[in-house]
C-alpha cells in the first residue's frame, strides 16, 4: 500500500487512516464492538491479553492521548493475532460520527 506516495504495511496505512481527521478512537459503542472482535482477547486465557477499552466511567476520567494509545494497543493486538483484516474492514467502514475527534 501507498500513503503519500511511500510504500506501508497495511497496519502503518490503517494507523494512518485512523489518525486523520483528528480522530482519536472510535465512540464508545464501536469500540467496544471493536474489542469484541479481537482475536485471543479472553484474559482468563491469556493474562497478556489487551487491556479493555477506554469506555463507560472510563471514557470521561481518559485523556485523548491515553484513549489514542488503548486504540493503537488494540490495533496492534490484532496484526500481532491474525486479526488485522477484519478490524481494518471494520474501522474504515464506520461513518465519521462513529468516530470521537480531537475537536470534541
Amino acid at each position: 500500500m501507498q500513503v503519500n506516495g511511500t510504500i506501508v504495511s497495511r497496519f502503518q496505512s490503517l494507523l494512518h487512516y485512523c489518525s486523520e481527521n483528528g480522530r482519536v478512537c472510535p465512540s464508545p459503542i464501536k469500540w467496544n464492538e471493536l474489542w469484541m472482535m479481537l482475536p485471543n482477547r479472553s484474559r482468563r486465557n491469556n493474562s497478556d491479553a489487551p487491556a479493555q477499552p477506554l469506555i463507560l466511567a472510563a471514557w470521561h476520567e481518559a485523556s485523548n492521548e491515553q484513549k489514542a494509545i488503548r486504540f493503537r494497543e488494540h490495533l496492534a493486538w490484532a496484526e500481532k493475532h491474525g486479526g488485522l483484516d477484519g478490524v481494518d474492514t471494520f474501522l474504515r467502514n464506520l461513518s465519521e460520527s462513529d468516530w470521537y475527534h480531537l475537536d470534541e
